[in-house]
């Protein structure tokens, strides 16, 4: 006779052949589902995770180097890699200046002349010893590092012009795609008082010689020239209350 109590496991758990039977016709109810631990999920590893658009603009140039190594040939993240390092070496050749640049007669064409397109040259003609010449070049020099997306370059008058007359001095010639654009001869070319807010305004009269690197568009440009009427002014206001205060401490 069969044994209808016999005690079985089956993959939900201990059963017999008669509560199977009894549960078939109602009388019990139907066994509890089998408990089943949750599949295993690893904790996310960093270097899987997706590299979108946000991720690579926050990578610096030796990290978007790194990743050669790392990513598979995944033909956006290369090209989009081989777009940003184009970017920051841009950057970094638009602000390739910042000083004043002592060249020699026969630098000229190479350093003037030559220069790209995009370029603004400021020459400085100028002898030491002459007092004039130093007060117009502490102007340039303080301009060179505020805007070092334009060059500066100095040169002894006699080296770029043979017998340049002295009278002259200091001279300021502007080149863009090798053609002189301005010519400034002579400190009363800059006013009364000589400031660095001051030869920038002569030097933007008519073109934007000055540019300060943060962007190449002519938008840009004229921020820059509206920046240097706002210094200029803000330059006037402190010296007039300058002179107030001395006057006002004399009485």
């Amino acid at each position: 006779m069969t044994d209808y109590h016999f005690v079985y496991k089956d993959v939900e758990g201990a059963s017999t052949q008669w509560d199977d039977i009894q549960r078939k016709l109602g009388n019990l109810p139907k066994k509890p589902p089998a408990f089943k631990p949750p599949p295993f999920a690893p904790a996310p590893d960093p270097d899987s995770l997706s590299k979108d658009k946000a991720w690579l603009d926050s990578r610096n140039e030796d990290e978007l180097e790194d990743l050669e190594n790392d990513l598979d040939d995944d033909r956006f993240l290369e090209e989009y890699k081989k777009k940003r390092l184009a970017e920051m070496k841009e950057a970094a050749k638009v602000l390739r200046f910042g000083s004043v640049v002592p060249i020699s007669g026969s630098d000229f064409v190479r350093e003037v002349s030559q220069a790209p397109s995009d370029v603004w040259v400021v020459v400085i003609l100028y002898k030491d010893g002459i007092a004039e010449c130093g007060v117009l070049m502490q102007c340039i020099e303080e301009l060179a590092t505020r805007y070092p997306a334009t060059k500066f370059v100095k040169i002894i008058s006699t080296d770029c012009i043979p017998n340049y007359p002295d009278r002259n001095l200091p001279t300021i010639l502007v080149y863009n795609n090798g053609a002189v654009k301005g010519n400034y001869v002579g400190m009363h070319s800059f006013g009364r008082r000589c400031t660095p807010e001051g030869v920038a305004l002569i030097l933007c009269q008519s073109d934007p010689v000055l540019n300060d690197g943060q962007n190449r568009n002519e938008q840009s440009r004229e921020a820059v020239i509206e920046g240097v009427r706002r210094k200029f002014i803000e330059k006037v206001v402190v010296d007039h209350e300058d002179r107030d205060d001395d006057g006002s401490s004399s009485d």
